[in-house]
């Protein structure tokens, strides 16, 4: 179903693909839009360590509508652009998730995604999460991201003995 590496020599392990998700504090969500035009968002996520990506957002907007139409989807995170300018090239890693995103329903399901968020983006600040929540909860939004198929790939010159 999903497309093996061209260049798979420069695959990065499962592992290290997931410590990118664990790491990064934002990527882009592409989503099929409008009149068939893919559409590409910047989000901040956090990843739960098993296979699900969440993100926060209003309660209405394009990437919902996309969503409720079409729930493939797919989320890029680049952890390293190094550009070497005299080698025409740039030194990266990245990752690309693949799998179905749905639009969390109840404060059961909501909740524990809000405060997967507080901690990754407030970790010292517990107490102002749940505040936040309790503010906020019927102002915004959860989209959670079933990964299906991940991948990750790096810059040939940063493979170890490449």
């Amino acid at each position: 179903m999903f497309r093996p590496m061209r260049r798979g020599k420069q695959a990065l392990s499962d592992e290290e693909s997931r410590k990118i998700l664990s790491d990064a504090s934002s990527g882009v969500l592409a989503v099929l839009g409008d009149s068939g035009y893919p559409y590409a968002v910047p989000l901040s996520f956090v990843f739960d360590g098993n296979d699900r990506l969440y993100f926060h957002c209003a309660v209405s907007g394009h990437k919902l509508d996309a969503i409720q139409n079409e729930s493939k989807v797919s989320f890029c995170v680049i952890a390293q652009d190094d550009v070497h300018p005299s080698e025409f090239t740039s030194y990266y890693k990245s990752v690309i998730a693949f799998g179905k995103a749905r639009i969390l329903e109840t404060e059961a399901e909501i909740i524990p995604a809000l405060r997967l968020l507080g901690e990754k983006y407030m970790p010292a600040d517990p107490k102002g999460t749940e505040t936040e929540i309790d503010r906020f909860l019927r102002n915004v939004r959860i989209i959670e991201m079933q990964i299906e198929h991940l991948t990750g790939k790096q810059a040939k010159e940063l493979i170890p003995n490449g």
